[in-house]
C-alpha cells in the first residue's frame, strides 16, 4: 500500500508539474481568455532576455579548428591567463542575460572533469589537471548576475562508443554531470550535429530531454524544435519579417535539413509555442581564431542584427569566444560595448512617452493609455466587436522619427497577424508600413517622417489584439 501511496502522489506531482509549465493563466485578467497556445512564465521571462551570449572555448581553441577530429592531445589545451569573471562581467555589462558555455564541442573534449572519459581537462596540463572551467564559468555567472546554460553536443567524434545504441546512455551520463554540479541551469542547448560515417547515430533526445526535466525542472530546452526554444533556421542572426511563436513541433526533425523557412517564420495557429533563437558569431568563426582578430562584424551589422532578431520577435544569441589566454580579446570586448552604445542610442529617448492616445474601442479594464505608459504588464486590448481596431498618437508638437517599436501582450497568446501604420500629413493620412506579425517585440525602421499624429491599424489577427507597449525613436 506504501508503494502504491508513494506511485500515487509522484503521478499528481507530475501532472502539476506539467500543468504549471503549461500554465494556462486562469482567470488571470478578468474579460479575458488567452488563447489555447501561449507562452510558459519560463518563455516569456527568457524572451524578456533578449540578448544572451554563446562562448564557444575548447579544445578547438588551441588547435585553430572550428571542427575538431577528436584525435588532438589533451595536452594543446592550456590557456595562460582564463578569467571567467572577465566573460561574466563583460556580459553584464553589456546587457546579456545568459552565458552558455560549450561544455562539450564535437571532438569530445570536457571542459570539466568527467568521470566517462579521459578526454578531457583532468587529463591536460590546465591547473595541473584540477581545473574545472564548467565550475568557474558557472561561479562567474553567479557573482555578475546573469544565467548560465550548457551546450553539450550529440556528436562526440573522440568517444568509442559513438555511433553505437550505447553512446546514448553515455551522453545521458556526461549530461547528469552537468545537470547536477553546477547549480541552477537557466538552457541547454541541442542540436542534431552528426558525422557522415554515423548516419545510423539515433540521438534519443526523448530520453536526454527527460532528463533535463528531472535534474533541472526550471531549464529551458532548446533544439531545432523546441521544445521551449526552437532554432531560427540561419546563422545570420535574422527571424523572418513574419515570424509566429507558434509552429508544429511533429513537422520538425532534429538535425534535418531544409526545414530552416519553417523555423524562420514559424506558422500561425500551430499547436505548440516554440519562441525562436537567433544564433550568429561576432566573428567569422564560432571558435576564436587570431586571423580573425581585425574581421568582427561591424557595430552597424550587429545593430541590423538586433534589429532583425529581438526586433521580429525572437532571441539574440551573440557567439563571443575567448581567446588562448582564456579572455575575450580586447577588440570584443570594445565592439561589445560600441554595440551596447549604440542600442542606448537607438532608444533610449522614447518619444511615445508623453503621446496623446486614443483607440477605436477598448476593453473595459485594459484602456489605450495602457500601450504607451511603459509598464510591461499593462495592455489596451480592442473591443470585441471592433473588425479593424486603431490606435492613434496625437503629439503637441510635430515629431521626426525613423524607428517604431510595438510589443504585444503575448501572456495571452501571438494575435496580430497583419498591421500598417500611417502619419498624418497635412490633413491626410500616409501609409508608411504595412507588416504582419508583431509578437513580444516588433521594431520598424523606415526613411524619417515628420508628424504630429501616428495611426496603428491592425487589419488581421486571431483574437482581440493586445499592446503592451509602443515605442518611437529618431536616431
Amino acid at each position: 500500500m506504501k508503494v502504491k501511496h508513494f506511485l500515487f502522489a509522484l503521478i499528481i506531482f507530475a501532472f502539476a508539474l506539467g500543468s504549471c509549465r503549461q500554465n494556462n493563466y486562469k482567470n488571470a485578467w478578468p474579460g479575458i481568455t488567452p488563447d489555447s497556445v501561449h507562452p510558459s512564465p519560463w518563455q516569456i521571462a527568457y524572451q524578456k532576455k533578449e540578448k544572451i551570449a554563446f562562448v564557444h572555448f575548447g579544445m578547438n581553441t588551441f588547435t585553430n579548428k572550428e571542427w575538431g577530429t577528436g584525435k588532438a592531445d589533451p595536452s594543446l589545451f592550456n590557456p595562460t591567463d582564463i578569467n571567467a569573471d572577465q566573460w561574466a562581467k563583460t556580459l553584464s555589462e553589456n546587457g546579456f542575460k545568459t552565458l552558455i558555455l560549450t561544455a562539450k564541442h564535437h571532438d569530445g573534449f570536457c571542459l570539466w572533469p568527467s568521470r566517462y572519459t579521459d578526454y578531457d581537462i583532468a587529463n591536460s596540463p590546465f591547473k595541473n589537471g584540477n581545473g574545472d572551467i564548467v565550475k568557474e564559468v558557472s561561479e562567474a555567472c553567479r557573482k555578475y548576475h546573469i544565467d548560465f546554460g550548457i551546450y553539450l553536443s550529440p556528436w562526440d567524434r573522440h568517444e568509442k562508443s559513438y555511433g553505437t545504441p550505447a553512446y546514448n546512455d553515455f551522453y545521458v551520463k556526461q549530461l547528469r554531470e552537468l545537470l547536477t554540479q553546477y547549480g541552477r541551469i537557466s538552457e541547454v542547448w541541442f542540436d542534431g550535429a552528426k558525422g557522415k560515417n554515423a548516419k545510423d547515430m539515433h540521438y534519443d533526445f526523448k530520453h536526454w530531454f527527460a532528463t533535463v526535466r528531472k535534474f533541472q525542472p526550471d531549464a529551458l530546452i532548446f533544439s531545432d524544435k523546441g521544445p521551449d526554444i526552437r532554432w531560427i533556421g540561419n546563422e545570420n542572426g535574422f527571424a523572418g519579417k513574419t515570424n509566429w511563436s507558434t509552429i508544429d513541433r511533429s513537422k520538425i526533425t532534429i538535425g534535418k535539413a531544409g526545414q530552416g523557412n519553417y523555423l524562420n517564420h514559424g506558422e500561425k495557429g500551430a499547436p505548440d509555442w516554440v519562441v525562436g533563437e537567433c544564433d550568429v558569431s561576432i566573428r567569422p568563426g564560432w571558435f576564436y581564431h587570431p586571423k580573425e582578430n581585425d574581421q568582427l562584424k561591424p557595430v552597424s551589422e550587429l545593430t541590423n542584427i538586433y534589429l532583425k532578431s529581438v526586433g521580429r520577435n525572437g532571441t539574440l544569441l551573440l557567439n563571443i569566444p575567448p581567446d588562448r589566454r582564456g579572455q575575450l580579446h580586447p577588440t570584443d570586448v570594445k565592439r561589445l560595448n560600441a554595440f551596447t552604445d549604440s542600442l542606448h542610442a537607438l532608444f533610449d529617448d522614447n518619444l511615445a512617452d508623453h503621446v496623446q492616445i486614443e483607440a477605436s474601442s477598448a476593453g473595459k479594464l485594459y484602456p489605450a493609455k495602457h500601450a504607451v505608459d511603459q509598464n510591461w504588464s499593462h495592455f489596451w486590448i480592442a473591443g470585441k466587436k471592433d473588425n479593424q481596431p486603431t490606435l492613434t498618437l496625437h503629439f503637441d508638437q510635430p515629431v521626426t522619427f525613423n524607428l517604431l517599436m510595438l510589443q504585444e501582450y503575448i501572456p495571452i497568446g501571438q494575435r496580430i497577424s497583419k498591421f500598417s501604420v500611417a502619419v498624418k500629413k497635412h490633413t491626410k493620412w500616409q501609409t508608411i508600413a504595412r507588416e504582419t506579425t508583431v509578437g513580444y517585440k516588433r521594431i520598424l525602421s523606415f526613411d524619417k517622417v515628420t508628424t504630429d499624429s501616428v495611426r496603428l491599424t491592425f487589419e488581421g489577427f486571431t483574437g482581440r489584439p493586445a499592446i503592451s507597449n509602443i515605442g518611437i525613436y529618431h536616431s
